[in-house]
């Protein structure tokens, strides 16, 4: 029987679910979510409205890409909020003391600061076998104590309009361009998760041993993942400070959303299974349900408390083992399989 024939046999139902994948419930979850916006505020759909809770959710969809990318391959990243805060007030300082500073050099300066940070989470996680929990949670006080002294608490110097421009500016008139690096990243991350280095970066995180024997060069695999979230940390600062302006509190709790986000999406954290479109699938329910709260007339103040119920839930769901729950069903009461 070919590929094609027995793909034709297969019901429709099982179909769906293998192409959804583990984020179906994700999905479906973000479908209710958005329903539930459109009866809560009947004008949410209108295309500039929309596409301003698209454009509030850009980072953090942007965090949870790169944050994938080091979960899935069985590490974890703790300093990109640190790493959204530092691009914000290193972009300030730069602009007081060069105003005239091209919008591109600045960009590309944080860009290749997050990759640096990235490389040295890599490298102390992976030469140094230091558990990357404690890695980048030491980063992130570094980063966070580094810019309290530099500023005082009270970053100085401004951002130039041309710079904002990313973060609050249209493209075409309409269509903001946090919208459309929001898409840009996540089009290069599917692109690369559907490469040899996205297979190989799942492989890594199912089994570093499995995956060493097989030639996998497991180091370097986690260290171009720990720099490509460093990148994506540092291209949410940009448009962080593109439309919320310099604080010196401006990535803080960033990386808890970013995991909540990919958690959420379905994406085991000791790695090795979950998709980058489900975990951005993450980011946007959780930006949905934030604004859902909000409508509701809920404190903000909750948004931790609901972040932790979630993460607790997505887990305990995701560590149930349901292959075993229904072999246990199909096998006799004598435990011989059926």
């Amino acid at each position: 029987m070919t590929a094609t024939a027995s793909a034709a046999k297969t019901p429709p139902k099982r179909r769906l679910a293998a192409a959804l994948g583990t984020g179906a419930p994700v999905y479906a979850l973000l479908v209710l979510l958005l329903a539930a916006l459109a009866l809560t505020d009947p004008g949410f759909y209108e295309p500039d409205r929309f596409l301003a809770f698209v454009k509030r959710a850009a980072p953090l969809v942007i965090l949870a890409a790169g944050q994938y990318l080091v979960i899935v391959s069985g590490q974890f990243d703790l300093s990109v909020g640190a790493i959204v805060t530092a691009g914000v007030v290193v972009a300030a300082e730069l602009y007081g003391s060069f105003p005239e500073a091209s919008w591109l050099v600045v960009t590309l300066a944080l860009l290749l600061g997050g990759a640096v940070v990235g490389l040295v989470n890599g490298l102390i996680s992976t030469a140094l076998r230091v558990p990357s929990f404690i890695t980048t949670l030491g980063m992130m006080l570094i980063l966070e104590g580094a810019v309290f002294y530099w500023t005082g608490g009270s970053p100085h110097g401004s951002l130039t309009e041309s710079f904002r421009a990313l973060g609050r500016g249209t493209a075409f008139g309409w269509l903001p361009w946090a919208v459309l690096a929001c898409a840009a990243a996540g089009l290069l991350a599917v692109r690369l998760m559907r490469s040899d280095f996205g297979r190989t970066l799942i492989a890594t995180g199912d089994s570093e041993r499995t995956a060493a024997l097989a030639g996998v060069r497991v180091h370097r695999v986690r260290i171009v993942a720990f720099i490509l979230s460093g990148v994506a940390a540092a291209l949410a600062a940009v448009l962080v400070g593109g439309f919320s302006g310099v604080s010196a509190q401006a990535g803080r709790g960033l990386e808890f959303e970013a995991i909540t986000a990919v958690v959420l999406g379905g994406v085991v954290l000791g790695g090795g299974r979950g998709s980058v479109v489900a975990a951005m699938a993450g980011a946007f329910s959780l930006q949905a349900l934030f604004t859902l709260l909000n409508l509701q007339g809920v404190s903000g103040a909750l948004e931790s408390t609901v972040q932790g119920f979630i993460v607790i839930a997505a887990v305990g769901l995701g560590a149930a083992d349901f292959s075993r729950l229904r072999r246990r069903r199909h096998s006799s009461p004598g435990g011989t399989p059926s």
